[in-house]
Order: structure tokens, then sequence, then C-alpha cells
């Protein structure tokens, strides 16, 4: 599952030929390598309310045949052919943390065993079983410290979400969360703080400049301004304290009509300019954020 900084490194081959984001109310789906949102022949397939429930401590799919059924539906154009393609799954089924350490050991193995380490007691599900992923970000002069930016699922979960594609002909051999993915639609500016809501998830993320200081995605009881505040204020707070200044930014991803109320309040509060996320394949929402921010690092 591997993390979308400098994705084009990733990349020998060609990237695959379709990326695909599924999220509780349906599965959005894009042509790669293009520059516009027509060339991309965004699709999106709604899927009924029960057929997946997001969580990193059960199993997300619900209704496998029904699930499996929406998949085939954008396969259809294709049947019959191997195709490439990434899968972008909803952040909340996935554990993200920026871990620090003051040394790492130079062998993969050694360092994938010490990030596994560093979330054992933190994750709810079985960390021997998880599938992980992690980035060693570029460290300034003055750092003392190395940040990893980590991902853990557990392995049943993207299995269970890869399954329907391998079974509709395509090779999901590249897959990654909408936040992670959804970063590289942010211009690296001060420090910046994005919040991205999908269906009752918020995921929050601080930059400073390119560098990921905090992955926070919690489930709201309510989508409301004072449920949003409640996990916002935190982060600002963690801002002062940890990073000794202030966010110069609030960018919303998924807030729809709801970002232009709460946004006064916010700016006011904070000090902060409040902003929509913006993508040059259309406005990033709920259901496809990953997708364009996908789409965005490839088309580079």
């Amino acid at each position: 599952m591997p993390l979308p900084k400098n994705l084009q490194d990733l990349f020998e081959d060609p990237p695959p030929q379709y990326a695909f984001e599924i999220s509780e109310s349906g599965i959005a789906c894009a042509r790669t390598g293009t520059r516009s949102a027509e060339d991309a022949q965004i699709k999106f397939e709604p899927i009924p309310e029960g057929v997946l429930s997001i969580s990193p401590v059960h199993d997300n799919v619900q209704q496998p045949d029904l699930f499996a059924g929406h998949v085939q539906n954008l396969a259809a154009n294709g049947a019959g052919r191997k195709r490439r393609a990434a899968l972008i799954l909803p952040d909340y089924c996935v554990r993200i943390a920026v871990l620090d350490f003051d040394t790492l050991p130079s062998s993969a193995q050694e360092q994938n065993a010490l990030i596994r380490f560093r979330f054992k007691k933190t994750v709810p599900f079985d960390i021997d079983s998880a599938v992980a992923s992690y980035f060693v970000q570029p460290r300034k002069s003055a750092d003392t410290k190395i940040e990893v930016v980590a991902a853990l699922a557990p392995l049943e979960i993207v299995a269970r979400y890869e399954a329907p594609f391998r079974a509709a002909g395509f090779q999901p051999g590249w897959v990654t969360t909408s936040l992670l993915a959804a970063l590289q639609l942010v211009q690296p500016e001060k420090v910046t703080v994005l919040a991205k809501l999908s269906g009752r998830a918020l995921g929050v993320v601080v930059l400073d400049e390119s560098a990921v200081k905090l992955v926070r995605c919690v489930p709201l009881d309510s989508v409301d301004e004072e449920s949003v505040t409640a996990i916002l204020h935190p982060t600002m707070a963690y801002i002062e304290d940890e990073l000794e200044t202030q966010a110069s930014r609030l960018l919303l991803c998924g807030f729809g009509a709801m970002g232009e109320q709460f946004a006064p309040a916010w700016a006011a509060e904070w000090n902060v300019t409040v902003e929509p996320l913006r993508s040059r394949f259309g406005t990033p929402g709920m259901a496809d954020a990953g997708l364009l921010g996908y789409l965005e690092s490839i088309a580079a």
C-alpha cells in the first residue's frame, strides 16, 4: 500500500490504466494518464446504503454479491481483458500515523518490524495480520528526528476490497487511502490543515510545507459545526504547541455548502484562510477526492 508522495518515482512502468475510489456511497472510477476531467472519463457508480460499512475492526463488505455487481457494472466495457488498476480505499478502514525515530535501521525488514512495534498498542486489530507501508520523509537540516508516515490495515479488509476487482478483470497492484492520495492536491505553503469529510469520518492532516506532521481520522456522531470544531480545535493547539507557529490555511474537502457556512467562524477563531480543496479534474468531494488527487499526481 504505497504512500502517495513522489508518486511519479514509483512508476518505472506506465501507471495503471484505471483508478477506483471506494466509499460507502459508491465507487468513483477514471482512466489515468490524462490532463482533463473529460479525458479521464470520470464515472460514479452509486452503492445502496448498507452494502459497505467502513471500519478498521470488522469486515467492510457487508453484502459481497451486491458490491461485486457494482464493480462489474464499471468493468462491463472491457470485459475479458486484464487491466491494471489503482485502488483507493476509504480513510477509516486504515490507521495512519506520523512516527518519529532517533535512528532507523538500514534494513527494510528491520524498519518494517520497528514500525509495527510502534503501532502495536495503538491499533484495534492484529498487527501481525496487517499490511503495512511507510514513507521516510526528507529531513530539514535542523531536524533531529527521522519522521515516518506509516499506514496499516488488516489484510483481510484489503483483500475483501480487492477481490471483486480481480474477479472483474482488474489487477489492483497499487493501493492507498483517499486521504493520502488527496494530499497531491495540496500545494505546499507554510503550515496547512486539510480537513476531509467522507460520510461520518473526518480525516485531518497537518502539513508543514510538504512534510506531513499529523494525521487523524475519526468517526463523528453527527456532522455539524460543533462536532468538527471539537476535532479541529486540538489540531490547532498541536500546531501552536509542537510546531510553535500557527496554521496559515485550512483546506476543506467534502463539506459542500456546510463548508461555506462554517468557514467564517473558523477563520475568525484561528486566524486562518479557509478555502476549498481544488483540482483541475473537478471539485473534490466525499467520494472522489483521493481519485482526483491520484490523477493529479500522475498528470503532473
